[in-house]
This record gives C-alpha cells, sequence and structure tokens, in this order.
C-alpha cells in the first residue's frame, strides 16, 4: 500500500535500520518492508542474524564489567536502537541497582517502544537526539536530571558510527564526546568492518542503501582511531567473540570478521 503510516505518521514502506535489526534478533517490532529488504541482506550476508546476537552479547558483557568491576553507574546509550531482551538498563542495574541509564535515539518507532518500555522502570529515560550532534545530547534537560556528567560516565555507541559517512566525519563526533566525558569514563564500540569476505560484507552493506540509513564498513585502522585519547582495555580492538568472552564459553570461529569492538577509558 503505498503511502502506508503507521504510528507517529512513520511511513512503512521505508525500511528501517533499527527494525531490520530487530528482525534479525528474532523481535516482532518489524513491518514487512523491513523483512523484505533485510531478507535481500541475508541472501548475500546469511550470517547477519548470528553476528547482531554476537553484537547484542558484546554490549551486555561490558555493561556488566563496567557497572561491576569499573565502577560506573551512569550509561548512555546512543542508537540504543529497539528494545530487545537483556537492555542496557536491565543489565546494568542487575550488577549495580542504583545504575542510571538514558537511552538515545532519533528513530520515531524506538523512542515511542522505548518509553512504553521504560514508563515506571526508576533510573532510565529515553531522550530524542541525533547521535550526530553531541552537543544536542548532552544539553538535553531529560539527560541531565539524570546523568551527572560531572562523573564518570560510560557511553555505548554500539553498531551505529558505520551508520555515520566519512563525509560527517564521525571521528570529530567522538571527540566532542571525548571532551564532555568525565575523567574515568568509558566509550564503548562496535563497529562493522570487512576483514575477510570482504565482497559479502560489501554487498550486505550495499543493500542498506535502500533503507534509513546506509553503512560504512571501515578498516581496523579507521575504527581504531574512535579511541584517540582513550585507554583502549585489553584484549583490545577485537572481534565480537574474543571482547572479554564469559568464563567457560568457546567463542565462536564460524563467523566471519564483520565486526570489531572495544571499550575504552578516559585517562
Amino acid at each position: 500500500m503505498d503511502g502506508c503510516q503507521g504510528p507517529g505518521g512513520i511511513d512503512l514502506n521505508v525500511p528501517n535500520v533499527a527494525r531490520m535489526y530487530d528482525y534479525y534478533l528474532g523481535g516482532k517490532d518489524n513491518y514487512a518492508a523491513d523483512r523484505a529488504l533485510a531478507d535481500q541482506v541475508l541472501k548475500v550476508a546469511p550470517q547477519t542474524p548470528a553476528l547482531a546476537q554476537e553484537n547484542r552479547a558484546f554490549l551486555q558483557r561490558a555493561v556488566r564489567y563496567l557497572a561491576g568491576p569499573a565502577g560506573i553507574t551512569q550509561f548512555i546509550d546512543i542508537g540504543a536502537g529497539l528494545p530487545t531482551l537483556e537492555n542496557t538498563h536491565e543489565v546494568a542495574q542487575r550488577v549495580a541497582p542504583g545504575a542510571r541509564v538514558v537511552y538515545v535515539d532519533n528513530d520515531p518507532v524506538v523512542l515511542a517502544h522505548g518509553r512504553a518500555l521504560l514508563q515506571g522502570t526508576a533510573g532510565t529515560r529515553v531522550v530524542q537526539a541525533d547521535a550526530r550532534r553531541p552537543d544536542e545530547i548532552f544539553g538535553s534537560a531529560e539527560l541531565t536530571d539524570l546523568i551527572d556528567l560531572g562523573r564518570p560516565v560510560a557511553i555505548l555507541l554500539v553498531s551505529v558510527l558505520h551508520c555515520v559517512p566519512d563525509d560527517e566525519d564521525p571521528w570529530k563526533i567522538v571527540a566532542r564526546l571525548r571532551e564532555v566525558m568525565a575523567p574515568g569514563s568509558h566509550l564503548v564500540i562496535s563497529h562493522i568492518t570487512a576483514a575477510d569476505h570482504a565482497g559479502s560484507a560489501q554487498a550486505g552493506a550495499d543493500v542498506y542503501r535502500r533503507a534509513s540509513n546506509s553503512m560504512t564498513l571501515r578498516t581496523h585502522t579507521a575504527i581504531k582511531r574512535f579511541f584517540d585519547g582513550f585507554e583502549l582495555l585489553e584484549p583490545g580492538l577485537v572481534r565480537l567473540t574474543e571482547w572479554r568472552p564469559q568464563e567457560g564459553a568457546e567463542p565462536r570461529q564460524d563467523l566471519p570478521t564483520w565486526y570489531f569492538c572495544g571499550v575504552g577509558r578516559k585517562p
């Protein structure tokens, strides 16, 4: 149906990156156009759902570390995507019950679902802002009412920065975030790459040109630049399965290196 619209005037004919990701994770908050384009991605990159699961698992391990040994009790999850199981606030507050979490997104579907999910949940908030405009994020009264920027905070940019093309200088965006973050703060990043199976990775990224955001594949060196000014924690910038896997867990070796991830600390 041409011009079909959902809640808040959302055009359901335009595939949406967040809803496609939800589809890969087995969620239900997606529409026919999202599933159709996602299925085209799967034809050229069938490992995508498994990598989405591993990306989510990395986020959860990073948050558990930050809320635990690192002692971080404030989290800003930028480009958070649609709510799913084991969201940032659930993981953080299980480890540190007083942890406060702000989700930031500019997608109307994400905002609607996030606010519905978090209604009545202590220590959490959903803020409408654009990841490409850090001052808009930090200038939000909704955020500063909950987050004390004078104290260490963890900023999560999980599967976000590859949605920002080079001509918008994502490194400058992250540098601005770093300027505002207090010493002792942490930065969490995962980012699409093409370290191997480059043809399939690029073919999958090319499909996204028909979605709400395109994808920019970057090298290990280019991704590591995002951590300039941070101390990159061990084991460094690595594959999703290699970042501090759970004790006793055997990291999967069958997945291509289509993501690098890492956590940095501001001195």
